[in-house]
């Protein structure tokens, strides 16, 4: 891992740091290949059961890198459209380019991911804090969809991930203004899963209570509740019985009734 991007592994628990402090974590070229590249590692998670997500210093991550901009104003980037075209042919299964992959391969990763936001999270860096599964955000932290202010929509996979969490005339209002917001009205519009002061500490804290349930379970619960967005009742109550049936009596499922009646941690089986 390059070390713009620092990853420690505790408990199951794999804990993402953006380490770019003094730029507010802002994404360059580095940091976008380095979480490309561990949300690649994580599609085959081994014993990781949980991820955590978030920046060193002051900040979470204030968008891309204004050097971009610069570049795109001088017109400097004009000599990388074959660069930029490959990148929209850079597919995930799940149909995201290169730059959707940012926010939106956390949805493709089996295990749960879990977003710690404090200080600004602004355009690509609130973009990937909205492609996580749970997010704890410090009520003063600013966020913002501000892409439109640079005459752009978002496109990092946001638009997906707004549908998911607010109302839709909610998400046209952020997405078309770029007005920040706090966390406090974050948690209102269903942005935010849980506000704190302390969001790097308690998601930790969350994602270790995560890491000690049945994997096969918690897996199945984010495949489960993210496939139900996508296909009918019908189909959805369908893949929870497949699910069900499947986990049922399965040698980590027996563990967690163990030890749960014995009065121990159970010690699960990471799946192969």
């Amino acid at each position: 891992m390059s070390s713009v991007i620092e990853v420690t592994i505790n408990n199951h628990v794999a804990h993402l740091q953006l380490n770019r402090p003094d730029a507010h974590n802002a994404i360059d070229g580095a940091i976008m290949n380095g979480l490309l590249d561990f949300a690649r590692q994580m599609m085959d998670p081994g014993e990781i059961r949980a991820v955590v997500i978030s920046g060193k210093g002051k900040s979470f991550c204030a968008g891309i890198d204004m050097n971009s901009f610069a570049e795109m104003a001088s017109g400097e980037l004009n000599s990388e459209r074959e660069d930029v075209t490959a990148a929209m042919a850079d597919l995930s299964p799940a149909g995201a380019n290169r730059a959707q992959q940012l926010g939106w391969l956390w949805q493709e990763v089996p295990v749960p991911v879990i977003a710690a936001i404090q200080g600004v999270s602004l355009g690509g860096g609130l973009n990937l804090a909205l492609g996580a599964d749970i997010r704890l955000v410090h009520p003063q932290a600013s966020l913002g969809l501000v892409e439109i202010t640079w005459g752009l929509l978002p496109d990092m996979s946001a638009t997906q991930s707004l549908r998911r969490l607010t109302s839709l005339d909610r998400a046209k209002e952020l997405a078309m203004t770029g007005r920040r917001f706090s966390g406090e009205q974050a948690l209102a519009y269903g942005l935010a899963t849980e506000i704190t002061t302390t969001p790097v500490e308690d998601a930790l804290a969350l994602a270790e209570q995560i890491a000690n349930r049945n994997p096969d379970a918690v897996r199945a619960v984010k495949q489960v509740l993210n496939q139900s967005a996508l296909v009918s009742v019908a189909d959805g109550l369908q893949q929870e019985a497949a699910a069900s049936q499947r986990i049922l009596g399965s040698s980590n499922q027996v563990e967690a009734v163990s030890a749960k009646f014995e009065g121990r941690s159970p010690s699960f089986n990471d799946p192969g």
